[in-house]
């Protein structure tokens, strides 16, 4: 599932190739992105800048026009020179955006919709989106704030909430969580505020960390070994790389996430 370093990886990759350059070509599956190319073609118009805002993606061109992207659970974006063979096939095409020298690819993407600059500043999940881990500047004291108003509930359900924090999805979830010796079941009103600021600043190191590597991957341990990577998730009934305690997992909260912790470095 994309997490918000893949996003913010996958915007700087989009604008490194796309930016200043001009639309040759638009297409897509969706009908109300194709009606708007009908009546204001893209083809012609300037990408001015590709970004990210937690989960979400943003490709900004000229004439006021605003390609907002997110990539829920299976979308992805890939680049690609003209006449390259996809890495995936058409039938997951959704979006594709092509100028004189890259071809951009929108695959399984659920969420796609055009907007000017007003109708931006209403989208909920941008207008409502919480600090961005991975930002340019990231406000923790506004995190912690937002985090605290949800004292009733469990710290893994609440850092996965995107209009709380944004970036954090669940392979980072468990991860952190298991850095700072977190249980993710305990309530935020257990959980101190020097606590919270801590794993929010190992939370942006680690992240910003992945986003800024050349090789593909995700990793939390520090280890350049492809199977060394992860300390607990998707690693059920394996040794804790730590203690030597049996990882658990368990579905959890209102969305039924897969939850892994070691009982023994995670206390309750």
């Amino acid at each position: 599932m994309p997490e918000g370093d893949t996003i913010h990886r996958a915007a700087r990759v989009l604008h490194k190739a796309l930016a200043g350059k001009q639309v040759t070509r638009f297409e897509t599956v969706f009908p109300q992105l194709a009606r708007i190319d009908e009546d204001a073609p893209l083809a012609g118009r300037t990408i001015e800048r590709v970004g990210a805002a937690g989960k979400n993606l943003l490709i900004e061109l000229s004439g006021d026009l605003h390609l907002h992207t997110h990539m829920r659970m299976n979308g992805s974006w890939h680049i690609y020179r003209p006449g390259e063979r996809w890495r995936k096939p058409r039938s997951d095409m959704r979006i594709v955006l092509a100028t004189e020298d890259f071809v951009a690819v929108a695959f399984n993407v659920p969420v796609a919709e055009f907007h000017d600059a007003r109708s931006l500043a209403r989208q909920d999940d941008l207008r409502l989106i919480g600090p961005d881990l991975l930002g340019e500047t990231f406000d923790a004291d506004e995190a912690v704030r937002r985090i605290r108003a949800r004292n009733n509930e469990e710290i893994a359900d609440v850092i996965l909430n995107q209009r709380v924090v944004s970036g954090i999805g669940n392979e980072y979830k468990s991860e952190l969580l298991f850095l700072r010796g977190i249980s993710p079941f305990r309530k935020v009103e257990s959980v101190t505020d020097e606590e919270l600021h801590e794993l929010l600043r190992v939370a942006r190191r680690v992240m910003q960390m992945n986003v800024n590597k050349r090789n593909g991957g995700r990793e939390t341990t520090g280890s350049l070994d492809r199977g060394q990577r992860l300390y607990v998730y998707a690693r059920r009934a394996l040794p804790c790389r730590k203690c030597g305690t049996k990882i658990e997992m368990t579905k959890q909260g209102r969305d039924v996430r897969v939850t892994f912790w070691c009982p023994a470095c995670q206390l309750r």
